[in-house]
């Protein structure tokens, strides 16, 4: 009873992929980044943070479950994919389903801690998570889609930290949706030859031998998104912000030119890196913050 018990958490667990946390830190930095600029004090509220951070576990976690129930049948037809529990039958999907309703409902009690632009935001936000497994079914690049629906973190955190929604944060938001046109192209290069043969769409097989072209234009507009955010917030005082970004683009040219599209292990390695590229710009606007402040 105890086996059986310990085996379905884990099976939950591998639902949720919390043994895999970059996804986590990708939902969760275009909100630390808004909070951060937005604030007034030299550190932003802990409190903020802590919620963000929270809530990026939970619906990331809910946004896996979403994407595996509707592409139960496509991942058993991926090598990558076929072992995960739905996929695989190890778990059922009525137990998908009541696991998914815990995490929204856990979702929703943190959401209402929120001011009520920030709840709205978060609402609306989550209507494309319900639309975007359906994408690579219609969209050449269902990355698109993604972008716009990963990265509203940043306004509903810009929301949360002020009670209004600026310039700043829609800049951090198209910021977020260029950076995730990469790295979730680089990710879906580990599957392209397999997506070609079951007719999958992604940007990897749109792209092919163009992807570090592709590469280099989404990140070079996120860089000029993210200077102007902080044109916008510092007025004048960022030096150590844009140091920072530089710091951050050097980041992404090795990303791009060390690239090996047709070694999805190395793509893997490669798309794991964006997390700690979120801490260098995360850190800069720290650093500009205290500076300008003090």
């Amino acid at each position: 009873m105890v086996n059986r018990a310990l085996l379905k958490l884990g099976l939950f667990l591998k639902l949720m992929r919390l043994h895999q946390p970059t996804g986590i830190w990708l939902l969760l930095w275009p909100c630390w980044w808004s909070i951060a600029m937005a604030t007034q004090k030299p550190m932003p509220d802990i409190y903020l943070l802590s919620v963000f951070a929270i809530g990026a576990v939970i619906m990331r976690s809910a946004g896996c479950i979403i994407n595996d129930i509707i592409d139960r049948e496509i991942d058993k037809k991926v090598e990558r994919t076929k072992n995960r529990p739905l996929a695989s039958g190890m778990l059922s999907l009525k137990n998908a389903l009541w696991l998914l309703v815990l995490l929204l409902t856990v979702a929703a009690i943190i959401l209402i801690s929120l001011n009520n632009i920030a709840i709205i935001a978060a609402i609306l936000a989550f209507i494309p998570v319900l639309i975007y497994p359906y994408m690579k079914r219609i969209m050449p690049w269902p990355q698109i889609f993604l972008g716009f629906t990963f990265n509203a973190g940043a306004i509903v955190g810009w929301a949360a930290a002020t009670e209004t929604i600026t310039y700043p944060a829609l800049a951090i938001y198209l910021a977020g949706f260029f950076w995730t046109l990469g790295y979730d192209t680089i990710y879906a290069h580990q599957d392209r030859l397999h997506d070609e043969k079951i007719g999958v769409k992604s940007s990897a097989v749109s792209m092919r031998d163009k992807t570090k072209i592709f590469l280099s234009i989404f990140y070079l507009i996120m860089i000029i998104l993210l200077m102007f955010a902080g044109s916008m917030v510092f007025h004048g005082h960022n030096l150590i912000y844009y140091s920072g970004l530089m710091l951050a683009l050097v980041h992404l040219l090795w990303q791009i030119k060390a690239l090996d599209i047709n070694n999805p292990a190395d793509c893997m390695k490669k798309f794991k890196s964006n997390a700690s590229f979120g801490w260098i710009i995360f850190l800069g606007i720290l650093l500009e913050k205290s500076l300008t402040y003090f």
